[in-house]
């Protein structure tokens, strides 16, 4: 577990002390928020949870129609996404983006509607680790779901964004003033940017300190944070004290060099893990998220951008989402400020109006029992049944810096049989792992490590379910349109 140095905690208890006293400057901070979740919230209890926290802006990844529809008429901004998978049928496809804006954004921005203010065509599609798969399909893309806003009489309203990983750009040296686009996507960044110039649109971009220090054993724990550092970076006469600001004017640096000092930009995703790894924990995330809001709302900006904050910071995320792939770690499904159940982890004060978070109401919990291992049983051959309870279930806090990490062996097996047995909506059937699983009704969490009661399953798509589902929608109205013209 991340230890931090007394310090920090010093000044988290003067930061908190400041939010107290001082009045605070209008706020820009949102959330984005994922459903691949196994024990998903009902979207109207989630709409709750967001106005009940006074959060104004929401970013979602794809345009799920449970959760659009649950948005309408709450007056919260919304972000919504288009998949990287669709990118190639919409860029080659003016009918299919068409129809993509039509079903997912004309059909929500009526009276007492869906406030959708953005489209993010893909996500993170410049990201090295996808080898360029999905370079060339962007600005196609964009092009036509621009065209398809013009014609919905939209385009003045509803602008276009292409979320990008901070990986999309370097420095020389690691000075911020250095800041390029990475050599190969030069071009279609100079094409991209001079998009958004035209149309209004700002710049996302998605930075993660957490991944610095995750990935680099040589990375300044405090440089991650806020809260100052031993370990500064001069860069001419400007000192950057802490990754998010070096990280950001590195990006304003990049756009300089292309012609583009003054462009917005929008933090589409930051924030920290609770779980899943060493480093990611309570403590540390209670640090970094409370830092970062004090740091928006404070409209200090930038050594490249004074006084000047991004136009919106989304944090990541709302809720945890057990369902997520576990690339590049364990701790992918820990992000949330909430727990899945929509209750929140730790005190945060996100600069809205409220001192804490507040916790979801109306909560539909099953029955308080949960599965462990029997007492008396031989455990000896209990690994297979592991294997398999945590190929389907989250059992990503058992791994090494994780909050159950330390529980035992027999509490480790608990852990994943329990975490089956929810998953299964508490299926007798899910608890008998030959004989080695027994019921039980006493709460068999141990000190940080919680064993889940699941939610009341309400049927909802999964989000991979539901990019699946509008990829076959699209290509059967594809199907039927090109039938209709050959018929004729």
């Amino acid at each position: 577990m991340l230890m931090l140095q007394p310090r920090f905690c010093v000044v988290f208890s003067l930061l908190f002390l400041c939010w107290v006293l001082v009045p605070m400057a209008e706020s820009a901070i949102g959330v984005n928020w994922g459903t691949l979740s196994s024990h998903r919230l009902k979207p109207s209890t989630v709409v709750d949870l967001l106005r009940d926290n006074k959060i104004s802006k929401v970013k979602l990844f794809e345009a799920d129609p449970d959760v659009l529809k649950a948005l309408m008429g709450s007056g919260i901004q919304v972000m919504v996404g288009i998949p990287n998978e669709m990118l190639s049928l919409l860029g080659s496809s003016s009918v299919a983006a068409d129809f993509w804006v039509r079903q997912n954004v004309s059909a929500y921005i009526t009276k007492g509607g869906a406030d959708i203010r953005y489209v993010a065509v893909g996500n993170e599609p410049f990201l090295t680790s996808y080898n360029g798969q999905f370079v060339n399909l962007v600005l196609p893309a964009v092009t036509n779901i621009q065209q398809s806003l013009v014609k919905a009489n939209l385009a003045g309203y509803v602008k276009i964004v292409v979320p990008c990983n901070a990986d999309a750009y370097e420095s020389s040296g690691g000075l911020p003033s250095q800041g390029v686009f990475r050599s190969e996507l030069t071009q279609i960044m100079t094409q991209l940017v001079q998009f958004l110039n035209s149309n209004g649109s700002p710049f996302v971009v998605n930075i993660y300190p957490f991944l610095s220090l995750y990935d680099n054993g040589d990375f300044p724990q405090d440089y991650a944070f806020f809260q100052g550092t031993s370990h500064a970076v001069t860069d001419g006469s400007n000192v950057y004290t802490n990754a998010f600001d070096g990280n950001y004017d590195t990006l304003v640096a990049a756009l300089g060099k292309l012609g583009y000092n003054q462009m917005p930009i929008i933090i589409g995703e930051i924030g920290w893990p609770s779980d899943g790894a060493v480093g990611a924990n309570i403590t540390a995330a209670r640090v970094f998220n409370q830092g970062l809001v004090y740091h928006i709302a404070s409209n200090k900006g930038t050594p490249l951008r004074p006084n000047t904050p991004p136009m919106d910071v989304y944090l990541f995320e709302l809720l945890d989402e057990g369902a997520k792939s576990t690339l590049p770690g364990n701790f992918e499904r820990h992000w949330g400020i909430f727990s899945f159940d929509g209750q929140a982890k730790y005190s945060l004060n996100l600069g809205l109006g409220n001192k804490e978070l507040r916790n979801a109401r109306n909560v539909e919990y099953l029955p308080s029992r949960w599965c462990v291992a029997k007492p008396s049983s031989d455990l000896t051959n209990v690994v297979n049944h592991m294997k398999i309870a945590c190929s389907v279930a989250d059992c990503t806090t058992l791994n090494y810096g994780g909050s159950c990490n330390e529980i035992g062996e027999k509490g480790n097996i608990s852990y994943a049989f329990n975490s089956y047995y929810q998953l299964r909506m508490q299926d007798s059937q899910s608890c008998e792992f030959d004989g080695l699983g027994m019921v039980t009704f006493l709460d068999p969490s141990i000190g940080d490590c919680h064993f889940l009661v699941g939610v009341i399953d309400k049927g909802l798509n999964s989000s991979s379910s539901q990019t699946t589902y509008q990829w076959w929608v699209l290509v059967l109205f594809l199907n039927l349109h090109w039938i209709f013209l050959l018929s004729m």
